[in-house]
This record gives structure tokens, sequence and C-alpha cells, in this order.
């Protein structure tokens, strides 16, 4: 160990990252969820974040039909904005 923090991957990726803000701001949309539906859902998110490790590109799209699928749960949360 070289005692140096670590800053990350040495490289940078604007689909990955913008995938990774997407995933980031879906989980937070479920905190202020009713605790039964935020675990259902988050146990959705944590597939399709699991997934995006394997194939980024189809977790784009599942996450896509998730939030699309969810509109109505997020729109009715107190700290949707």
């Amino acid at each position: 160990m070289s005692g140096v923090p670590w800053a990350g991957p040495a490289w940078d990726d604007p689909e990955l990252t913008r995938l990774a803000e997407r995933l980031r701001e879906a989980h937070r949309r479920l905190a202020p969820l009713p605790a039964g539906d935020r675990r259902r859902l988050h146990r959705q998110l944590l597939a399709i974040t699991d997934l995006a490790k394997r194939d980024p590109g189809l977790a784009a799209r599942r996450l896509d039909a998730f939030l699309e699928g969810r509109a109505a749960d997020f729109s009715s949360s107190p700290d949707s904005r």
C-alpha cells in the first residue's frame, strides 16, 4: 500500500459518469417514500445498479424504464422536485 489516497479510476467515461449520477439520484428519490414501497423499489434499483457493472447500456435502458414506471410514486413523495 502506497499511502496515497485513492482518487477513483484513472479513466473518465462520460456515459458511465452520467449513469452513476442518475442511479444516485434515483436512490435519493426513494428515501422519502413509505417504508414498504421503498424496500420493494430499492431491491429493483439495486438490481439495476448491479447490472451497470456488467452492461452499462442495458442498465441505462432499465433505469429509464424503472423511472418511467415509477413517475407517479416519485411525484407523490413529499421530497419530489
